[in-house]
């Protein structure tokens, strides 16, 4: 039996058509229950279509996909999935927005008051459940999502670039939140960004990809003490992380050292 949550071998993912782009290529990667990963590589790479990949929303082309040790066809049971735009519906207060999964399941609502509760006290949104979408900032509206993802409590947490839409101090703080909202769950987590410092911040372990087709470059194992402060992107030894990732980036030819001569926009 595959202990992983996630377990890939050899994933292609070729979209069909006249001229046919194939987005992964060989993507080989086991992910353990409990782990933080996060998926960090250039616009383009197919780090969203891997993750839409193993959420059931694409199918792979070939290779072998599974989640908790069944095969993926189709969205898995107990996976949670945030996007990098909130998507909560205007028209409903927060405690109804996070609520929608429990409905579209036909699940009685009632049962879910006390953990919805809970969530609201665990993200500091207690006192706005009955409040609007559009009275919450950008990053409660984002806790707000990270809660109705949580809220059937799944053993799997996906996320595709959450905090890219929010300022720089926001998605700070959306760092440290994370970060403690899962010391306290302790879900598996998949974590899509361009941000080399945010990769870093979160994850036990980074997974790189090349330009498409996505292929893996590198995995990096990120041994920093938890949990961890913004403080620590001082840290001599979290620049060797980020360092090491920007080497890598520099010899794909994506990062040039003089100024002007970016080729590929990477959010540090």
């Amino acid at each position: 039996m595959n202990a992983a949550a996630i377990h890939a071998k050899g994933v292609r993912k070729v979209y069909p058509g006249e001229r046919a782009l194939t987005a992964l290529d060989g993507i080989s990667l086991d992910v353990k229950p409990g782990e933080f990963v996060s998926i960090l590589g250039p616009s383009g790479c197919g780090k969203s279509t891997f993750l839409r990949c193993v959420a059931g929303l694409e199918t792979i082309s070939g290779g072998a996909l599974s989640v908790d040790g069944q095969p993926v066809d189709g969205p898995p049971d107990h996976v949670g999935m945030v996007f990098q735009r909130d998507a909560l519906l205007e028209w409903r207060s927060i405690e109804r927005n996070i609520l929608l999964p429990i409905e579209f399941a036909g699940k009685p609502a009632a049962d879910y008051r006390a953990p919805m509760a809970e969530l609201l006290a665990l993200t500091g949104l207690s006192e706005f459940g009955d409040r609007y979408p559009r009275e919450l900032s950008g990053g409660m509206r984002q806790r707000a999502a990270i809660c109705r993802a949580l809220i059937d409590k799944p053993s799997l947490l996906l996320m595709d670039e959450p905090f890219g839409a929010l300022d720089a101090l926001t998605r700070d703080q959306m760092n440290v939140e994370l970060q403690r909202i899962w010391l306290e769950t302790r879900n598996t987590v998949m974590f899509v960004t361009h941000g080399i410092a945010e990769a870093v911040f979160l994850a036990d372990r980074v997974v790189v990809l090349s330009p498409r087709p996505g292929r893996i470059a590198d995995i990096i194992d990120v041994d920093l003490p938890r949990p961890r402060r913004l403080a620590v992107r001082e840290t001599a030894r979290f620049g060797a992380y980020t360092g090491r990732i920007r080497k890598l980036f520099h010899e794909m030819g994506l990062i040039n050292e003089e100024p002007g001569e970016i080729r590929e926009e990477l959010a540090a």
